[in-house]
């Protein structure tokens, strides 16, 4: 009787331990927010979405992102534009391997544009993505949002709180300014938005520049400085200076 009731208790606790267990750890989080206002027709939307799933198939990308001690990153990307329309086309997504990264790449590929015009609203955009950052189910030492776009702010939320609360959170803003329609926007960002440790602007001349710039941008954000990569064990003999040849002997110098 008395086993029962231990194995009866055993059961309700042990749900309670799992429940309290560490999240799993991944090197980076990583908020694509990308900019789906009415000043993004639908071929630039495309083409926004074919350049994110070009760099997530290619070798460099998967090599930035096996880079850090845990060889892995969580991803997710968000569409937004006025204050209250930012939707999440891909949830968070662990990619470990180039496997997962090409999964990713199809599942970008095949992700329907979820808003469709509107503002630019970069405030409310920003602190929904903090939101992600922070009730993401990981743990990562590094916690980065990426804001892709191709206008300043003009509507909702004032930017530079909520850009204060992510910098104090210790979250990483970084900015892919597209320039096609207003040519001061890199330095817009570079001004109003980023900020935490790291962090950069790039420049993409216009919706077909796009393609390259991401990829420069996700292998600069996701590549684990070297001297915080992981690093092979030092082979100290191989180090150790030759021992010095034995001298011959007095038969063989006769020799």
């Amino acid at each position: 009787m008395a086993l029962r009731h231990w194995i009866f208790a055993l059961s309700l606790t042990l749900p309670a331990v799992a429940a309290r267990a560490a999240p799993p750890e991944v090197d980076a989080l990583l908020v694509l927010a990308v900019d789906s206002s009415s000043s993004v027709d639908r071929a630039e939307f495309a083409l926004q979405m074919e350049g994110l799933a070009a760099a997530f198939r290619d070798t460099e990308v998967h090599a930035a992102i096996a880079s850090g001690p845990k060889r892995a990153v969580a991803i997710a990307l968000m569409e937004w534009s006025d204050p209250s329309w930012q939707r999440v086309g891909v949830p968070w997504r662990v990619v470990r391997s180039a496997g997962d990264a090409l999964k990713l790449a199809e599942e970008i590929d095949t992700t329907p544009r979820l808003i469709d015009g509107g503002g630019t609203a970069l405030g409310n955009a920003l602190s929904v993505a903090v939101r992600m950052i922070q009730s993401a189910p990981f743990k990562a030492e590094r916690k980065i949002i990426d804001i892709s776009g191709d206008g300043a702010q003009n509507l909702g939320r004032s930017l530079a709180p909520v850009r204060a609360a992510a910098l104090k959170a210790g979250i990483t803003l970084n900015g892919l300014a597209i320039v096609n329609e207003e040519p001061d926007l890199e330095d817009y960002y570079r001004a109003a938005l980023v900020g935490g440790p790291e962090s950069f602007v790039l420049r993409a001349a216009d919706y077909a520049d796009f393609t390259q710039a991401i990829r420069q941008k996700l292998i600069r954000e996701l590549s684990v400085p070297i001297a915080e990569a992981p690093q092979p064990a030092l082979n100290l003999a191989a180090l150790a200076p030759s021992a010095p040849a034995e001298r011959r002997t007095k038969s063989e110098a006769r020799q």
